[in-house]
């Protein structure tokens, strides 16, 4: 039995037709990250900000899991052992994969920054689904002085699961990075965990990453040719 830690990035979900939302310039669909993705912004202009995660969670509607995300589900499916899913991504693709086809008993999906299908209480900090829009001052369930916000971490904002996510690294067997640029921290950071740990390290990715050199392996083209053909050895 191996303890699998993989983690996914933009990559993963590029070939589904999912924008990376960030063009050559540094904007994220027209607007400065500063402007949409940061609390300031959500204090600042919360009608901007919502317009911008509404339409990003209209799109999700004309996507759909490529064949990379559907090896990965088959894998955890016949995986004999704990196997922990990290996304970067906060699209739902790994999750339609997965519902499709039932893991085993030793899975875990965790998205690290958050889900555009989800919002939280910015009272409570309390989660509840959201397939739909928001509202500028969208009232929360959780508590009379609450509005909902998407559930996404903003530049500033402590990922999420982290405790999760650095015990399995501490004790992985295998550590599988897909579809990541080596250059966002902490994720950035995880192969080093994984190496300290005695793990086998392996970089799936269009290219090499910034950080490919800090893996024992690395295996370069589109995900939905790669992953699949890793996911077979297993």
């Amino acid at each position: 039995m191996q303890n699998l830690v993989i983690l996914t990035g933009s990559g993963i979900s590029a070939e589904s037709g999912v924008p990376t939302f960030r063009a050559a310039d540094g904007l994220w669909m027209g607007h400065r990250v500063e402007d949409v993705a940061t609390p300031e912004a959500f204090a600042r202009d919360p009608a901007l900000v919502q317009d911008f995660y509404n339409r990003r969670r209209a799109q999700l509607a004309d996507v759909q899991p490529n064949a990379a995300h559907r090896a990965l589900a088959d894998l955890a499916a016949r995986w004999d052992g704990d196997f922990l899913l990290v996304t970067q991504n906060v699209d739902d693709l790994h999750d339609r994969a997965h519902a499709e086809t039932p893991p085993a008993a030793g899975f875990e999906l965790v998205h690290m920054h958050g889900e555009l299908l989800k919002a939280h209480c910015t009272a409570t900090g309390r989660v509840i689904d959201c397939p739909g829009d928001l509202a500028p001052d969208q009232p929360s369930p959780f508590h009379p002085r609450g509005v909902l916000r998407p559930h996404i971490v903003w530049f500033g904002e402590i990922p999420l699961h982290m405790d999760r996510i650095e015990t399995a690294l501490a004790r992985c067997d295998l550590f599988v990075s897909i579809g990541t640029s080596g250059a966002v921290w902490p994720a950035a950071g995880f192969v080093q965990i994984a190496n300290h740990a005695g793990a086998r390290t392996v970089e799936l990715n269009l290219e090499p990453s910034f950080g490919s050199r800090l893996f024992d392996e690395g295996v370069y083209g589109p995900a939905t040719e790669v992953v699949p053909g890793f996911c077979s050895e297993f």
